[in-house]
């Protein structure tokens, strides 16, 4: 074995590696193929622990599709409520329209903290209207939103990807309305 070794590594790392994959094959195929098994296994327990989809991920619609100024369209996929006590709401803006386009500034919203941090959906905000209150974009302990930022020109028919950050709202709240200046509001219902 010592002599195969020393020829190897005169052959240059490739030898190195054959010798080390050989090494850990008989290690591993020793034991019957048993890791082969614990891979499957694992993906299974992994596949198995999934949840079930609900009817919001079983489909390709969307949430809501809210109109906003110069052909821009957001498109809401989700709002899901994580454990951390937050909502997430995701999805796209897509340029509909015939000439490129920016997000229009206003979308940060007139809060001097978000407005020193430049382009932002920071302006959005979830609104329950049973309980007559309304959820603001998260910050981090510096004043950034917890949103998509600085976002680039879009071109026609292209789109970029977005997401928000909100207080959950109480667990019976399912649904919220979705507010974000220069674009429609709409009702979307809280996953999770």
């Amino acid at each position: 074995m010592g002599i195969r070794f020393a020829v190897k590594v005169r052959n240059g790392a490739t030898g190195l590696t054959v010798a080390v994959g050989l090494a850990l094959c008989v290690v591993g195929c020793s034991s019957g193929g048993g890791d082969d098994n614990k891979a499957e296994a694992s993906a299974s327990a992994t596949a198995g622990e999934q949840s079930d989809p609900t009817a919001q991920e079983g489909t390709d619609s969307p949430l809501a599709e809210l109109k906003g100024e110069d052909g821009l369209l957001l498109t809401i996929d989700s709002a899901e409520r994580d454990a951390g006590g937050f909502v997430t709401v995701s999805g796209e803006i897509k340029n509909d329209g015939a000439e490129a386009a920016r997000v229009p500034i206003q979308t940060r919203g007139d809060e001097t903290e978000i407005m020193r941090h430049g382009g932002s959906l920071g302006g959005a905000t979830l609104v329950d209207p049973a309980k007559k209150k309304r959820y603001y974009v998260l910050r981090d302990t510096d004043g950034r939103p917890l949103t998509t930022t600085d976002m680039p020109r879009i071109k026609p028919g292209a789109s970029i990807p977005v997401f928000m950050q909100f207080p959950a709202p109480p667990t019976d709240t399912g649904k919220v309305t979705f507010q974000l200046p220069t674009f429609a509001s709409a009702p979307i219902e809280i996953s999770g």
